[in-house]
């Protein structure tokens, strides 16, 4: 029987040492999307630029929602509010599709031997094109309306790097579990529902009362929205003690779904 490491060096080595596979795969997803369309491409640009617009009329007219009691513009709230979206939208995309994965690769597992664990990759590289080009949107409408974006910009991937391990641990835990249990594409659609009203995507942290705003702080999303809001729009530096533990509790998080995925991978043919 073959034997596959759940090392956490594995981790790091398998998506090196697959990754001219990974970048075609990714190549293919992408372009895939938009095959046939008479846009094509284009419309990874449009979506972004168009729900802006949406959202800033939606919540700062019809519903006069304000980011803060002193602050009367729509922009600021667009920006605000677009900020963490693009965050959770980059979450929601890869988790949802978590759970297909491998049903959705049977023949990755039956009749060619393929790296499975760099699925959960090949999503979250898509998924972070997008949202790149939602980050391009956003920048371009901050400068327009606000002028030369803070430095500390600069600081997001210091942010994002450790999401992406959360996805990716997850990713890999809901990819292995969605073989044995075919409930879970249902059950993670109705969390991630729950979760985006459950962050601080459409409403600050400072909103609740402070005897429920630590509950807030269960979930996944609130850190990683917040400081991404900090060092986009408010220019301030993230917290060091909160950055270095969402690191470290990421990274764990990524070993053990990867670890649990070499662990149980060796059982998906039997199932499929």
């Amino acid at each position: 029987m073959r034997y596959w490491s759940s090392s956490p060096r594995e981790m790091i080595v398998s998506p090196w040492r697959n990754r001219n596979l990974i970048i075609a795969s990714v190549k293919r997803e992408i372009l895939g999307r938009y095959r046939g369309s008479v846009m094509g491409i284009l419309w990874s640009f449009f979506n972004p630029l168009f729900m802006l617009a949406v959202y800033t009329v939606v919540f700062s007219v019809v519903f006069k929602a304000r980011w803060g009691a002193g602050s009367d513009s729509k922009v600021e709230f667009a920006l605000v509010l677009f900020a963490g979206l693009m965050m959770f939208n980059l979450f929601s995309e890869c988790i949802n599709r978590a759970p297909e994965l491998i049903l959705s690769n049977v023949n990755y597992v039956k009749k060619v031997i393929f790296p499975l664990e760099i699925l959960p990759a090949i999503t979250l590289l898509s998924g972070l094109f997008h949202a790149l080009i939602s980050f391009g949107v956003w920048l371009f409408t901050y400068a327009l309306f606000f002028g030369v974006p803070h430095l500390t910009v600069l600081l997001l991937p210091m942010i994002v790097l450790p999401f992406m391990m959360l996805i990716m641990g997850l990713s890999w835990a809901l990819a292995s579990l969605g073989v044995y249990l075919r409930d879970v594409s249902q059950i993670i659609g109705v969390t991630t529902s729950v979760l985006m009203f459950m962050s601080p995507i459409f409403y600050p942290t400072s909103s609740l009362p402070e005897s429920y705003q630590h509950l807030l702080y269960l979930n996944p999303l609130t850190s990683v929205i917040e400081m991404t809001r900090d060092v986009l729009f408010w220019g301030k530096l993230p917290n060091v003690t909160v950055l270095f533990s969402y690191w470290l509790i990421t990274t764990v998080i990524a070993w053990l779904g990867f670890a649990w995925f070499q662990k149980t991978r060796k059982g998906f043919a039997d199932v499929l």
